[in-house]
């Protein structure tokens, strides 16, 4: 099998991640209650520089390569290219490796199940997102 990946829809896709990412934890939407939360405020932000933006840039730049070769192959299994086949294979990346490793960490660090929620609907908003751009620039 020959796995082609379109860069540039992993590039548009990284951009859409680092957009959803931007969107979830803004003030307006899960972001005062993720730092009631996490006890992450504002000042440790600040102190904390640009790195975490830089890691999650490039986290979602691996999740887009992955996504895109995933999604490819999957397009090869049921014999198409088409937006659905990448939001499933979006969803079931989501579910098998980022919801339960979450919520098995989440479970283990005696983390609030609100916390869990709120960081996996962003993980299923990412990886659907991510997956959309895939599939329609497939």
């Amino acid at each position: 099998m020959d796995i082609k990946v379109n860069w540039l829809a992993v590039v548009l896709a990284t951009v859409a991640g680092m957009i959803c990412a931007k969107t979830w934890y803004r003030k307006t939407a899960f972001g005062p209650v993720w730092r009631k939360l996490t006890g992450i405020g504002e000042a440790a932000s600040q102190a904390a520089g640009k790195r975490p933006i830089v890691i999650t840039l490039f986290a979602n730049f691996i999740t887009a390569i992955a996504l895109a070769i995933l999604i490819h192959a999957g397009s090869i299994v049921f014999g198409t290219k088409n937006a659905g086949v990448a939001l499933l294979t979006g969803f079931v990346a989501w579910l098998a490796f980022s919801a339960t490793t979450l919520a098995t960490h989440n479970a283990f660090e005696l983390k609030p199940a609100k916390l869990t929620w709120i960081n996996n609907g962003y993980q299923l908003v990412l990886m659907l997102s991510m997956s959309l751009v895939i599939g329609l620039m497939g």
